[in-house]
């Protein structure tokens, strides 16, 4: 972040608790010219191991009306035609596995809205209608599926449940038994459920499958019966909620605000979440031009919903750890440049910002459906995402380290002890600028690894020049840095560089 955006959003970092500081400049760099000294970097947080997580939605595993592909051509999208049935994924396919496995460890997700309302059937097969008051069916057999990719790829388990007019008593109140029916069964299989929500977006609860006139009263109600139920049945399983999206004052009568939710609902959870998309996609509204995807203001938009919902969880659940449950560039589905190269400043700056800002967790949204999927839906291919997810995974640990503000505008820094090598240092630089290269000084030898693209919008990333893809036996390729010396190196623009520092020796790392 630049000198001049530092001062637009010190308060929004202030509130995060974050300090605001310039790397020092080193008497053989220029004045504006950041200095990076890995072994003097002090930490400043540590975040989950399974920090970097994502999604596979309840409606990829039972199969169902999910976000429509866009057409070819680049005409307005129907939003009266936005779904379009998708069959259910098939966790047992070697290549997803295998790529899923690489990202490991991590929280899969399984939920979304389509959970609001998905039965669960005492059958290994899914009946061919669900019965009154859900909309889905979800199988003995599919929900193995899920607990075998989950220990294949070493993945935990975070679900939520149905909470849709099914699910209730005559009195309109949620009963446990569906959930129950879930919560046994996985314990039969030699599973268990890491966290749950009780429901997927309670903000939104009109749209999504809760009874008519669902309000903070009701979801309060519902809340306290889940939280006394969850701890009796499965006490392993962490409560996490609200799960909050598209926050609106109540007044509006367009959604619950989270404040309400809360007040509703008394303290009770152990991990804090909330969603955040910068936007809709054009499937729901959405008009977002793709050149604003490398501003300041786009990727800031990050900060400005975590300090909503810190400023909430300050007041109602203090101290819980913050998890962000759902998140991607554009919400329903994503928009056509999510599975671009251009998305990818976006994915990794705001892992960095969230990190840096002492968020546990991040489930990206999704692994492998639609357009912001870090996998092509039908190859189960790599997309740009995905290597930088990659990357993220292998060099940038738990422990996280203050580099300090750039005073380079479109410069982006942030820095963690690596995984792999005690005392050593990884430092994510991002070039956000569509002309001007960054210079950056290291006062230390590094191993550099700097993503770019030809095109911005195509589906092809390059690292160190080299195009990444999937060997013809479906292996990783090798990931080969460039090894530099001490020096001031420059960043060329639209690029996303890693450099790590093994010989760093940094005192916090070890």
């Amino acid at each position: 972040m630049g000198l001049v955006d530092q001062g637009r959003h010190a308060r929004a970092f202030r509130a995060m608790g974050v300090a605001l500081l310039v790397t020092a400049t080193s008497p053989g760099a220029r004045a504006g010219e950041p200095t990076i000294a890995p072994a003097e970097l002090k930490a400043i947080g540590a975040i989950d191991a399974r920090f970097q997580s994502y999604n596979i939605e309840m409606v990829e595993v039972t199969g169902g009306l999910f976000w429509k592909a866009y057409p070819r051509t680049m005409r307005a999208f129907d939003q009266r035609d936005r779904y379009s049935y998708r069959p259910p994924i098939n966790l047992a396919n070697a290549r997803l596995r295998k790529l899923a496995a690489a990202l490991s460890p991590a929280y899969l997700r399984v939920s979304g809205t389509w959970a609001n309302a998905t039965f669960f059937a005492d059958t290994d097969r899914a009946p061919g209608k669900p019965p009154p008051g859900f909309d889905a069916v979800l199988s003995h057999g599919q929900w193995r599926g899920v607990l075998d990719f989950a220990r294949a790829v070493d993945a935990e388990i975070v679900t939520s449940f149905a909470i849709s007019t099914g699910s209730r008593d005559a009195d309109g109140v949620w009963t446990p038994d569906q959930a129950q029916h879930l919560v046994d069964y996985t314990h039969s299989l030699g599973g268990h459920i890491a966290a749950a929500e009780i429901m997927n977006e309670p903000t939104l609860a009109a749209t999504n499958g809760a009874p008519p006139g669902y309000d903070a009263k009701a979801y309060g109600r519902d809340f306290k019966i889940f939280r006394e139920w969850i701890r009796r049945a499965a006490p392993e399983t962490m409560i996490v909620g609200p799960g909050s999206a598209g926050d609106v004052p109540s007044p509006s009568g367009v959604g619950i605000s989270t404040r309400d939710l809360l007040a509703a609902a008394g303290s009770g959870v152990d991990r804090f979440s909330y969603h955040h998309y910068n936007t809709l996609s054009q499937r729901c509204g959405g008009r977002d031009d793709p050149k604003q995807a490398l501003t300041e203001q786009w990727l800031a938009r990050t900060d400005a919903t975590l300090a909503i919902y810190q400023t909430l969880r300050d007041v109602y659940e203090p101290g819980k750890p913050i998890w962000v449950t759902e998140t991607a560039e554009a919400a329903c589905g994503g928009n056509r440049w999510d599975k671009t190269f251009l998305d990818t400043f976006r994915y990794l700056d705001q892992l960095g910002r969230l990190a840096r800002a002492g968020v546990q967790v991040v489930m990206h949204n999704t692994l492998a459906a639609s357009d912001y999927a870090l996998l092509d839906d039908k190859t189960f291919r790599p997309r740009p995402n995905y290597w930088a997810a990659l990357l993220w995974h292998r060099l940038m640990g738990t422990i996280v380290l203050d580099v300090g503000g750039s005073p380079t505008p479109n410069l982006h820094l942030y820095a963690h002890c690596h995984p792999g090598q005690r005392g050593a240092v990884s430092v994510l630089a991002i070039n956000t600028s569509r002309r001007a290269s960054r210079a950056v000084t290291l006062s230390a030898s590094a191993e550099r690894y700097t993503l770019h693209a030809a095109r911005l919008q195509g589906a092809i990333v390059q690292m160190n020049g080299k195009t990444l893809a999937l060997r013809t036996d479906d292996e990783l390729p090798r990931l080969d840095p460039h090894a530099i010396p001490a020096d001031t190196i420059r960043l060329a623009p639209e690029t996303i560089t890693f450099l790590a520092f093994p010989d760093a020796a940094n005192p916090a790392c070890r």
